[in-house]
């Protein structure tokens, strides 16, 4: 896994070529960045330090730099960004690459260099002699998005780098409420690492008192409320939104995707179709379907189908100016607390 790699880097233990490939850009760049602090120092960085877009600069030209002895310093790290000629992807080459002479040099490595292969790129084209021959002689990160079990893997690792601990049921509350962006959690983390630094342990009580919510886990909390008929608690999240200068169509909107992916869960769930699978066939994050399916219980399709027309009639209103936006929701909150009354 790409901690992994980081802590092979951290040991100072680098490869002389790095192949990062991927959508998640997250760990692409996380990488390059432990590679530029820990191989260089920010004496070296003018003389011993390139990046090249390959979209704008053949890749020669990066390979020339890559051969060059480094100046006052024992390496060299050249960053070859957006290899176009990695990929099965249709687009349009601005410049040609020789691309024989990175071939060449993959063979026979400059030892006073690392060279790092930066390609955001979902898949590689693994029928080119070239992708081939990188992935057989590179460190190879794949920056994928990450699955459940990966993403709590990578928190795990995340924390244990400053030495504390989290419990299972913290990092569940952390995803439900910071999201999967990695981005968004390490921030999260790295705040709640720095409180738990005396007792090296994140409990559940340091994350509900300190994790930020975005406006789609606050959404997803205002259903979780509504359908538990806790709607006082409902209306509570719902005018701090407000309060935060929260447009009420956005909210409406985030809440019609929720209840959207509730039914498509409940649908493609009876039908046989795993959570992994769902998540992969609607194109959502798979701690997304799950709870999605958790939520998809409560209620029944016609209840389902009710709530999304509500909502549809809700966007019209305020579209419309026929209703004030803010009462709007408030309505739509009531009714929903009806019909989750129901289900119980």
């Amino acid at each position: 896994m790409v901690i992994d790699t980081w802590k092979k880097i951290e040991r100072l233990q680098f490869a002389n070529i790095y192949l990062l490939y991927g959508n998640e850009p997250f760990l692409i760049n996380e990488t390059k960045q432990k590679l530029i602090e820990h191989a260089i120092s920010p004496e070296e960085m003018d003389f011993n330090f390139s990046v090249y877009d390959l979209e704008e600069t053949p890749v020669e030209t990066a390979i020339e730099d890559a051969e060059t002895f480094p100046f006052m310093g024992e390496r060299r790290v050249v960053i070859l960004q957006n290899p176009v000629f990695l990929t099965a992807e249709k687009t349009k080459e601005k410049v040609e690459h020789n691309v024989k002479k990175l071939e060449q040099y993959i063979s026979s490595p400059a030892p006073y260099t690392i060279l790092v292969i930066a390609a955001p790129y979902e898949k590689l084209d693994e029928r080119k002699k070239i992708t081939k021959q990188i992935k057989k002689q590179a460190e190879v990160v794949e920056a994928k998005k990450l699955n459940e079990r990966e993403l709590k893997t990578w928190i795990r690792q995340r924390v244990s780098l400053n030495d504390i601990q989290m419990d299972e049921e913290a990092m569940d509350l952390l995803i439900a409420l910071a999201g999967t962006n990695l981005m968004m959690l390490t921030r999260e983390l790295d705040k709640i690492s720095l409180y738990a630094s005396e007792t090296n342990r994140i409990d559940i009580e340091a994350v509900e008192k300190l994790t930020a919510r975005s406006l789609e886990q606050n959404i997803f909390s205002l259903v979780d409320k509504v359908v538990h008929r806790k709607i006082d608690q409902a209306l509570r999240i719902y005018y701090d939104l407000l309060k935060q200068n929260e447009e009420p169509i956005k909210i409406l909107a985030v809440l019609a995707n929720q209840f959207r992916l509730i039914y498509q869960v409940k649908e493609l769930s009876r039908r046989g179709y795993g959570q992994q699978k769902i998540a992969s066939f609607i194109k959502v994050h798979p701690f997304r379907v799950k709870l999605a399916a958790g939520q998809a219980k409560y209620f029944t399709d016609e209840q389902l189908s009710y709530i999304i027309d509500l909502l549809a009639q809700g966007d019209y209103e305020m579209k419309t100016g026929r209703q004030k936006k803010e009462l709007v929701i408030e309505l739509f909150l009531f009714k929903l607390q009806e019909q989750a009354t129901i289900t119980h």
